[in-house]
């Protein structure tokens, strides 16, 4: 069997009237993320697991944010491909782990959707992704409710 570990980051800044969309839901704040794309940073990290466990690079490399054509792209549509190409390259999710932080909103309440929208693109089962929810205890930027970022790991097999 082979077996290959992926991790993938992104952060993005928060700004008053723009959409805060983490997994492909859209919670309701008065932030949003400032992003070329939709900013969706847990779809971003996932992504750039995806791709990296299998070699392939990075989110910036295969959509970057100096094309138009991604401009307000839904994530979904990168998460997608990545796994098209993890798909291609014979490789299955084993499972996902990743944390999301946020001084504010608490994502408790969104994580069962975040979970079931991500399992419904990669059609796997919910019990292969787990996401936490931390803050940043009022720390820096992050802390000051001034941006989010999020790691995922993604295990993969063959």
């Amino acid at each position: 069997m082979d077996i290959r570990i992926g991790i993938g980051f992104d952060i993005h800044r928060l700004e008053e009237g723009r959409k805060l969309i983490i997994g492909g839901v859209e919670i309701p704040y008065e932030k949003g993320w400032v992003a070329h794309s939709d900013g969706d940073i847990f779809f971003h990290a996932l992504t750039d697991a995806l791709l990296g466990a299998i070699g392939y690079g990075d989110i910036g490399e295969l959509f970057p944010d100096n094309q138009a054509k991604w401009k307000n792209v839904d994530s979904s549509f990168f998460l997608k491909e990545a796994y098209n190409f993890v798909k291609k390259e014979g490789y299955e999710i084993i499972n996902i782990d990743g944390y999301i932080i946020l001084q504010k909103p608490k994502l408790l309440p969104y994580r069962r959707q975040i979970i079931e929208n991500t399992a419904k693109i990669l059609n796997i089962n919910e019990s292969q992704i787990f996401i936490k929810g931390k803050t940043f205890e009022k720390i820096g930027e992050i802390g000051e409710g001034k941006a989010g970022l999020a790691e995922v790991i993604v295990l993969l097999k063959k």
